[in-house]
């Protein structure tokens, strides 16, 4: 058996990743687009292309690098790889082999995150993000990191100190749903019910207006985020497929998950389980139920677009955003990988800007609406976010935008909230939900669009063009 196991170990890292990810390294030719999209690659010390290199001649050294800790999976790679590799998906693979050799991280606090992301959700089964935030503090030997940032959104009620969550339950029957056509399971995630209480409320508000009525599942918990995939390919699965599972047997056909991480987490499991035998049968047999694949996993904007229009949506504006100049900006996960969400424009998508031009406003074109904005790294490696954000911000500040528009709460937290850590930005641009301007649009009553919860206070902005008093 030790010798059974000792082959085991020392089969080659090509073999290791098309085994347990089924992706070949060797059709890489090294054409060097991942790494010149890259947008941490001035950051790594093994270039993607590199990466990639290093396992096709079975160098295991490429374990010990700092790239497969530095990447942000913001899926860039992946998207414009000619030979369709997921050169992101091979990035988790070399984490998941490092933590099982015993290599020591790299990049040890990006490691840390996702320990302590992981042990809140099994403890609690959703995120506490100001425990994961001061656990990783704690850790890291930095008690007072982002002290700054923490007060801010204290004083706007956007953390919560004390309470935890509650570990739901899980539904032993769940109870069906009287089935409408207007009607569409709705999973906020973990921040909706806390940092990014406003975008629950708002999206909400929206949906009422609109008369789109969402249903919350029972018993939901957290879908893992970045940390489940890159630590255990079955857990990754797991709990979004818990959820799936859930609305299943409610007997609803859609849902839409307005954060970004959840919506691709949930997308991916999806993929997953149509197309992975043995995942799918560790995951049905963990949650004990089989998991037929009926549920169709929708963004928020797609689903205000399918489910009820944007005609519908233009003949209820009250208050045209007239005048307002708006850069939307969509982050990593909303359309890529395409092979995964079916984008059909995954690098340059116009929904949200059709949306935003329905209710009025004026989109400008710009260069960065699926750039990457750092994700976790804003936790972990607190200087590259900021780099990678004030790229964002600059150069919708350059096109010509009044304000940001984002249907993601990662992406808000680092480019609305960051913005005042930045050094040499010059300026600030507000940054707002479309959520949040759809509520003004559509003529409901100015405080619920919860303005005052945002770090850049758009409500000067929004008086200037006279949106609100």
């Amino acid at each position: 058996m030790a010798g059974k196991q000792a082959v085991i170990a020392n089969r080659p890292l090509a073999q290791i990743i098309a085994d347990h990810i089924g992706e070949n390294v060797f059709l890489c030719y090294q054409c060097v687009k991942c790494t010149s999209g890259c947008p941490l690659a001035e950051h790594m010390d093994l270039n993607p292309n590199q990466v990639l290199r290093a396992v096709q001649l079975g160098d295991d050294s490429v374990l010990e690098s700092k790239t497969i800790w530095v990447c942000a999976s913001c899926q860039t790679c992946t998207t414009r790889c000619p030979q369709g590799i997921d050169i992101a998906a091979i990035m988790d693979e070399l984490r998941i082999e490092a933590r099982a050799r015993g290599i020591k991280p790299a990049i040890p606090e990006v490691d840390r995150f996702g320990r302590l992301f992981l042990t809140d959700v099994r403890l609690m089964g959703r995120l506490h993000e100001v425990g994961l935030m001061a656990g990783l503090n704690v850790v890291n030997g930095n008690l007072f990191k982002d002290m700054d940032l923490a007060w801010e959104m204290l004083k706007r009620n956007k953390l919560h100190l004390v309470s935890l969550p509650t570990r739901p339950p899980r539904p032993g029957k769940v109870a069906p749903v009287a089935p409408a056509p207007n009607k569409i399971a709705f999973y906020p995630g973990c921040s909706l019910h806390s940092s990014a209480a406003e975008y629950r409320k708002t999206i909400e508000a929206t949906a009422e207006a609109l008369d789109l009525e969402l249903v919350e599942p029972p018993g939901w918990i957290c879908c893992g985020s970045s940390p489940a995939h890159s630590t255990d390919h079955v857990l990754a699965t797991l709990y979004p497929t818990i959820n799936l599972s859930i609305i299943e047997q409610m007997g609803l056909e859609e849902v839409t998950t307005p954060c970004a991480a959840c919506y691709i987490r949930f997308k991916t499991a999806a993929h997953e389980m149509a197309h992975n035998p043995e995942i799918a049968r560790q995951v049905n047999e963990e949650i004990g139920y089989e998991y037929q694949g009926k549920v169709r996993v929708m963004h928020l904007v797609e689903a205000l677009i399918e489910k009820v229009g944007l005609d519908k949506i233009e003949a209820a504006v009250k208050k045209p955003l007239a005048g307002l100049k708006v850069a939307c900006y969509y982050g990593c996960y909303i359309t890529r990988p395409a092979e995964i969400t079916g984008a059909e424009h995954p690098e340059y998508p116009m929904d949200m800007d059709y949306l935003m031009q329905r209710l009025g406003a004026e989109v400008v074109d710009w260069d960065y609406k699926t750039d990457c904005c750092g994700g976790s790294l804003g936790l972990t490696l607190t200087p590259i976010a900021h780099e990678m954000t004030a790229k964002i911000l600059r150069n919708a500040h350059e096109r010509g935008a009044d304000a940001i528009v984002t249907v993601c709460p990662l992406c808000h937290v680092n480019i609305d909230g960051r913005q005042g850590q930045i050094k040499d930005l010059g300026f600030s641009i507000p940054v707002l939900y479309a959520s949040q301007l759809a509520t003004i649009a559509l003529g409901l009553e100015e405080k619920t669009a919860m303005l005052n919860k945002n770090l850049v206070d758009p409500r000067p902005l929004l008086r200037e063009k006279g949106l609100v008093e």
